[in-house]
């Protein structure tokens, strides 16, 4: 088993330790580096390494000849890098429905298998889905977790305060680090390197293993390049096409684009966030187009090879990295309470950056700002014009209206009840 004395905590620890409860078998999906099998090494019994070198030929073989024999193990029985062979996706299920009980089996991978002939069943009933992400500024220790966001949600009116510590300096610092969990133990002047490192790893093999498809790593920068920059918008296949099409000479560019871009979102490079569409008082026609973000802002300032500096230069560029950090965090945390994240935009132009739902059915509304009065009266305003919007008789009212920002210097409840925190004081 792995030496463990210094892992760091995870708020996915306390997700895999409930669905292992309450289901056979638990997949933990999400991008490399990010902790996964770290994560579930915490909690299995015995292990099987899909990708170790001096078993691999071995694995494989099993895989296709007797896959039962790669599931013996003490369980839970952690399984990584599960996609190299999916048919284990079917011999896990079968064991489940032959096994009493639950948690026997943890599966992990940084994609979506290429080859889904070889899979027969969805695992519906048998398998919980576990998304993980890099870390949160709270699990890096970056936030003072002063505010929690629960709480928010089970006492509304509750009085809050918090000094916020992180200044505009740190919060360029973080965007470019990103989350990654080796990038939060080692030397400053060598964490800048990981997003960087995983950049290089993406565009030269992940991108191509992602569904065996071989692509042009030259044009996959383009693109991500292009995704740099209109992160945070409701940017379309035809806007991306426009970036790349002076550099590169491609017969069916959208075809070609759109491909790129699923791949991307196969190795857990993109998440968009989807479109909310609650019960409204009047007929206003809501945009339902995703909003586009990287998974860790870092990989956004890697593609377009900027660093801290940059962002501080250039802060309209910077507020849009800092809204890819702060969708990154809620998107964690709200996982530990059973909530999603969403986006609203409607014809007249009245957006709220991040609707926080949960599956008891409150939520609450957040813009993001990353620093400012005028910001933050923009987005206070905003966030009540929306709550006076929704229609009460059919919905209930959000928990909480809440700017959420970088470099306010407080977390507190404003007269209007508005509240305002620093990303630097929150948790879940």
């Amino acid at each position: 088993m792995p030496n463990t004395d210094k892992y760091k905590a995870r708020i996915a620890d306390e997700i895999l330790a409930r669905r292992l409860k309450g289901k056979g078998a638990v997949l933990i999906q999400g991008p490399k580096w990010c902790g996964k099998t770290t994560t579930a090494e915490q909690q299995a019994k015995s292990i099987l390494y899909m990708d170790n070198p001096e078993t691999m030929r071995q694995n494989m073989e099993l895989a296709e000849m007797s896959p039962k024999r790669l599931l013996l193990g003490n369980t839970p029985r952690l399984i990584d890098e599960w996609q190299l062979a999916p048919q284990l996706w079917d011999a896990v299920r079968y064991e489940v429905d032959h096994r009493t009980g639950t948690g026997h089996f943890i599966l992990t991978g940084s994609a979506v298998p290429a080859d889904k002939s070889k899979i027969h069943h969805s695992g519906t009933g048998r398998f919980s889905w576990l998304t993980m992400r890099t870390m949160s500024l709270y699990e890096s220790g970056d936030s003072n977790g002063e505010i929690s966001l629960a709480s928010l949600f089970t006492d509304e009116r509750q009085d809050i305060f918090s000094e916020n510590k992180l200044n505009i300096d740190d919060i360029a610092w973080l965007i470019c680090r990103g989350g990654w969990p080796k990038a939060t133990t080692i030397d400053k002047d060598v964490a800048l390197d990981q997003a960087f490192d995983y950049l290089d790893g993406v565009v030269n093999s992940d991108i191509s293993r992602a569904d065996g498809i071989e692509r042009d790593a030259e044009r996959a920068r383009r693109i991500l390049r292009s995704l740099a920059r209109n992160q945070a918008a409701q940017v379309t296949i035809s806007t991306i096409c426009e970036d790349i099409a002076a550099n590169d000479n491609i017969t069916d560019i959208r075809e070609t684009v759109s491909s790129y871009i699923e791949a991307l979102k196969k190795i857990f490079v993109l998440e968009d966030s989807a479109a909310w569409n609650p019960n409204l008082r009047s007929k206003t026609a809501i945009r339902t187009s995703d909003t586009r973000y990287f998974s860790d802002p870092s990989m956004g300032t890697a593609a377009l090879g900027i660093g801290p500096n940059d962002l501080i230069d250039d802060l309209q560029t910077m507020g849009l990295f800092f809204e890819t950090l702060c969708i990154r965090d809620l998107r964690i945390y709200a996982d530990a309470l059973d909530g999603s994240i969403f986006h609203y935009r409607d014809k007249t132009g009245l957006e709220c950056d991040a609707v926080i739902h949960l599956r008891n059915g409150k939520y609450g509304l957040v813009e993001i700002k990353l620093g400012g009065d005028s910001n933050i009266e923009n987005g206070a305003k905003a966030l009540k014009d929306l709550a006076k919007k929704i229609d009460s008789d059919k919905m209930r009212q959000p928990s909480f209206l809440m700017v959420l920002t970088g470099t306010g210097k407080y977390a507190y409840r404003r007269k209007d009840g508005v509240l305002t925190i620093p990303i630097g004081c929150l948790k879940v």
